[in-house]
């Protein structure tokens, strides 16, 4: 491969562009790694890929787009996404890679409600994340099986999927979705406890603060003309108060009730009942249906 060279780009067996290479060069990938995601360390899952898995030379040029890549699910483009979306309306844009239980769509509600008068666009990522986490397809089959049970109640919301494999890098990667999210139409994007954070496939320890993402976010918001809204996590206390903040439960001294996702997959493996305080019986029951095939 030399400068000039034309390089066709394939996705799933298809032609999708073609890249003309105007620089080639070898990395340094040590030094990328630590500027990216603040760590070098081979313990942090997407490093690992980068220094052991990607190859060892990169080619940049002008790229000449072919055709969208296909996938296996609806894709929007920013601008098809802009369009559902009314006019002259906030949009609170929340991205997550995991299926949305209970804890996660109260804290959509209260997103909505404190943005007056906006709209909640659920816009989570559908591509690879880490190992451990639920395969991209089942992810989707839970969050439309949760849109057609939900949207009678809450036509405020809105339901779009993008095709991007997390990176898990903390502060800098809560940056780069607040910028996809702004493209997309939103003026507000929701950063949760520990966004796009990762443990050390070692030790478990965590590579980030669990409120460097949020803190990151509000640095930039104005620069990037976007609105950050964060949240405590919900905590479930009885069925006659349902879900509040964390810190009203510990204020309070409410008892909460917990259930870690450990012992829920767990449960999800044993067949055991699941309490609906915690999740979807629509969401359980795709999860079930896929069994260990859900897990990457």
């Amino acid at each position: 491969l030399k400068q000039g060279d034309k390089i066709l780009l394939r996705w799933e067996g298809q032609d999708v562009a073609v890249l003309e290479a105007s620089s080639i060069w070898k990395p340094n990938k040590v030094l990328e790694a630590k500027e990216v995601y603040g760590t070098a360390e081979l313990e942090h899952p997407t490093v690992h890929a980068l220094i052991a898995e990607q190859g060892q030379f990169y080619v940049g040029g002008k790229l000449r787009g072919l055709v969208s890549p296909k996938f296996k699910y609806i894709v929007q483009t920013p601008s098809e996404v802009r369009a559902t979306l009314p006019a002259g309306k906030d949009v609170v844009a929340f991205q997550n890679r995991n299926p949305i239980h209970r804890a996660h769509f109260e804290l959509l509600i209260c997103a909505q409600r404190d943005v007056k008068d906006s709209i909640l666009l659920v816009h989570p990522t559908c591509g690879p994340t880490q190992p451990g986490d639920i395969d991209g397809l089942v992810r989707i089959d839970t969050y439309e099986a949760l849109r057609k049970e939900t949207e009678a109640q809450y036509p405020m919301f809105r339901w779009a999927y993008l095709p991007y494999s997390m990176k898990m890098a903390g502060p800098r990667e809560a940056i780069q979705h607040m910028i996809i999210r702004k493209n997309f139409g939103a003026t507000h994007f929701i950063i949760g406890r520990d966004m796009a954070g990762t443990k050390s496939t070692i030790t478990g320890d965590d590579f980030y603060g669990a409120y460097d993402a949020q803190e990151t976010g509000k640095k930039f918001e104005a620069e990037l003309g976007m609105k950050v809204t964060h949240y405590e996590n919900m905590v479930y206390v009885d069925e006659e108060t349902g879900y509040v903040e964390e810190s009203v439960a510990k204020k309070t001294g409410k008892k909460v009730a917990k259930l870690s996702g450990t012992e829920f997959r767990r449960k999800l493996r044993a067949g055991e009942e699941i309490p609906e305080w915690f999740a979807f019986k629509s969401v359980v029951d795709i999860l079930r249906k896929a069994g260990d095939s859900a897990f990457c």
